[in-house]
């Protein structure tokens, strides 16, 4: 079992690669769909109010983490069935 822990490592490093850009992407869309810019007020954007700011933090770390478990729920679940092995 140690084993499929080691060679899913890489596999793990990938699909949080992949995972981040795709966040990426979904947050994106939700900020402006919400009738915000397109690019989200950073912590220290003076020309932003501090709602904006924390609205902005809270639901990007939100989409990054939501879309990041679902990733990797993902590639252990088809590592497994590929192996036979829970990767975790």
């Amino acid at each position: 079992m140690k084993a499929a822990k080691i060679a899913y490592k890489p596999v793990g490093l990938a699909l949080g690669a992949v995972s981040g850009a795709v966040a990426g992407a979904v947050f994106k869309r939700i900020w402006k769909a919400l009738g915000h810019e397109d690019d989200a007020p950073g912590a220290t954007d003076e020309e932003r109010r501090w709602p904006e700011v924390l609205l902005a933090a809270a639901l990007q770390g939100a989409v990054f983490a939501g879309v990041r478990a679902a990733v990797d729920r993902g590639g252990a679940t088809a590592t497994r069935r590929l192996t036979g092995v829970w990767p975790g």
